[in-house]
């Protein structure tokens, strides 16, 4: 179903939910994703841990706990 909709003098057409899907569906086929490469999974020795700024711990800590 389309929708008229009045700017100014202008009257326009939109095109309704049932239309836009329509073209979607149309146009689906027509964009192409390559496939991604999956990510190489990185070895446990390498990963040495996380540091937190001390402003962002103090912040954190500052809050509730979840529930509360």
């Amino acid at each position: 179903m389309e929708t008229m909709k009045r700017t100014g003098d202008v009257l326009s057409i939109e095109p309704g939910l049932a239309e836009l899907r329509g073209d979607c569906a149309r146009m689906a086929p027509h964009w192409v994703v390559p496939a991604a490469a999956a990510p190489a999974p990185v070895p446990p020795s390498l990963i040495h841990g996380v540091s937190v700024p001390s402003d962002s711990v103090r912040l954190i800590s500052g809050m509730s706990e979840y529930g509360d």
